[in-house]
């Protein structure tokens, strides 16, 4: 393993959260290094067109994120393609080891890992992911070309799946457990205008159908029992997202199901020094801006606790446990 590299801040993770703290920690001189992990640009890089990001009528969400990228190194931020695989977060400087070997110590973290799919938890989805299941239209969408496809959810992210998917597809039949969508009104009404989509209501997915691949999707309404068989050769699953707090479980406080717990108003985590933003923190917005914005807070914060530590808190043993204390404190 190398040597371990010492810096004065370290962002683990990229996408709007990760590249905007770095654009302000640059500009604040702090040097920051910034580990994009597994997907470089996070969520938005599996998506097409963005319309609710100010200043940009429309921009692909790749797109988007390679000029966030472009500003952060621009403005002096190093950006390192690895993956963190663990995160010590018991004393000062903080130690982050990555799949490529190098450690970093670290005098603040902020963390800005994000959110990634969810999936039903069912053995056929399982047995056909890469056979005609995906959690990702706009990276396996071109393959049903001519073909019908089944997508399962009910939220934004849902709604835009299904709407991509129409360019490809010849029908596609959207699958949600209620009797009315959770998606922003305008995906809506484009949804319900489509002529190549059906919605089912009140149904759950009971099995993915197949032989070397999908041929269709057997559901369940909630209300009867009854099943059907939706043919299709393409499945994909649009029910959410779950935030990418494996790296801190045990060392940060977390709620509502894995999110990382923020101090109302800031970025400041259960440890003084380490700071979230984004969807790893957000389980009610969810959306980029918003992610961008708490990117911007996660650098002030970490700037201004850094200006008032003094040089004997480096190297010190924190008091984190397995089960950390509800209560914030900081220096």
């Amino acid at each position: 393993m190398a040597d371990p590299r010492h810096v004065r801040l370290l962002i683990v993770g990229s996408g709007p959260a990760g590249y905007t703290a770095a654009v302000y920690a640059a500009r604040a001189m702090l040097a920051p290094v910034l580990i994009q992990g597994m997907e470089p640009g996070g969520q938005l890089t599996t998506t097409t067109e963005v319309e609710n990001w100010p200043g940009d009528l429309s921009v692909q969400g790749p797109d988007l994120m390679v000029r966030m990228e472009a500003h952060a190194r621009e403005m002096g931020a190093e950006i390192v393609t690895d993956l963190v695989t663990r995160l010590d977060l018991s004393r000062r400087p903080f130690r982050a080891e990555t799949d490529s070997g190098q450690a970093w110590l670290a005098d603040a973290v902020i963390l800005a890992t994000g959110a990634r799919a969810k999936w039903l938890g069912i053995p056929s989805e399982e047995k056909y992911k890469g056979f005609g299941v995906s959690a990702c239209a706009t990276c396996d969408g071109f393959f049903y070309r001519g073909q019908e496809i089944v997508v399962v959810g009910g939220g934004n992210t849902a709604v835009e799946e299904a709407l991509f998917l129409t360019n490809f597809a010849t029908k596609v039949t959207l699958v949600h457990r209620r009797d009315s969508l959770r998606a922003e009104k305008i995906l809506q009404d484009r949804l319900f205008k489509h002529p190549k989509i059906a919605v089912i209501w009140n149904h759950e997915v009971e099995e993915v159908l197949g032989d070397q691949g999908v041929t269709g999707v057997r559901i369940r309404d909630v209300a009867t029992g009854a099943t059907q068989v939706v043919p299709a050769t393409g499945f994909f699953v649009a029910i959410g997202h779950a935030p990418a707090s494996e790296l801190v479980q045990g060392q940060l406080e977390l709620h509502n199901g894995g999110y990382v717990k923020v101090e109302s108003g800031s970025t400041h985590t259960s440890v003084p020094g380490v700071f979230a933003a984004g969807d790893l923190t957000d389980h009610v917005y969810r959306q980029a801006v918003t992610s961008a914005g708490m990117g911007c807070m996660a650098a002030l914060d970490a700037e201004r606790w850094l200006a008032a530590q003094p040089a004997s808190h480096i190297g010190e043993t924190l008091n984190t446990t397995k089960d950390p204390s509800p209560a914030f404190s900081h220096y």
